[in-house]
């Protein structure tokens, strides 16, 4: 199992999916617990994969996050009960054969992300990542619109002898594919100044921008919405790295 799947579990408290736990999940929040990340797009895969009315199911999902599997608890019979039924369903699931998928279609729930944004939930402005040493890795989750780029301030200035700016960018599952591009901080926010970019990235997929830098600096990344599609709005999760400059090996 090792050599094929990565295995962990996460409980549906975690998740909300029990309702009759709200005051549980309420009063460990007032005693400092940090709530599970909703919108991460391996919990809306999650979500979006368990089946209604089941306690708890198990999922296989691809490095894509695409749902390959499903076997809620109550439904173990054969030919899926016993650990060798178990073993075949992984299989299965393995060869796409989506054990567990065919009795129905899965109907994926959108995100309403003007919500999210009008909830507060989710920000659009204000959005800075400073990557130390220390810290060398950062996710921010936030929207994009068609008008104007969403900025996120990128601080790497503890970098003094530069790096690696990597940028991992999962755009959300509303229908508006978007656009990426990385600005010094001090200029104008125009093609002609961009100095790296990910553009017209379709939702539900991912693309990285990989930046070398010789110093540290501060850089914005803008990103916006093609313009001229129906949609006006859409998320989008960006990990932010900085990684050592490979060596360069004298000939």
């Amino acid at each position: 199992m090792n050599e094929n799947f990565i295995n962990t579990w996460i409980s549906n408290v975690e998740l909300e999916r029990t309702p009759s736990k709200k005051q549980l999940i309420a009063l460990r929040r007032q005693q400092g617990f940090k709530p599970f990340d909703k919108m991460h797009p391996l919990s809306q895969a999650i979500m979006k994969g368990w089946k209604e009315g089941s306690p708890a199911d198990t999922l296989v999902f691809s490095p894509e996050l695409e749902l390959l599997g499903r076997l809620p608890v109550n439904e173990r019979s054969a030919p899926y009960n016993g650990a060798k039924g178990y073993l075949l369903f992984l299989k299965n699931a393995i060869d796409r054969k989506m054990p567990g998928l065919n009795e129905d279609i899965l109907e994926p729930t959108k995100t309403d992300w003007n919500t999210l944004v009008e909830s507060g939930a989710i920000v659009d402005s204000g959005l800075n990542v400073v990557l130390t040493n220390g810290k060398s890795e950062q996710e921010v989750l936030s929207i994009f619109r068609t008008q104007d780029y969403t900025i996120i301030e990128i601080d790497v200035t503890t970098y003094k002898d530069g790096g690696m700016l990597s940028i991992e960018i999962w755009v959300g599952d509303a229908e508006l594919a978007g656009s990426f591009d990385l600005f010094a901080s001090t200029v104008e926010l125009v093609p002609e100044n961009v100095l790296a970019s990910a553009k017209d990235i379709l939702p539900d997929e991912r693309e990285t921008i990989i930046y070398r830098f010789e110093k540290g600096r501060v850089f914005r990344l803008g990103a916006i919405g093609n313009s001229g599609e129906k949609v006006k709005i859409n998320g989008f999760l960006a990990n932010i790295s900085v990684k050592p400059t490979p060596e360069t090996k004298d000939e």
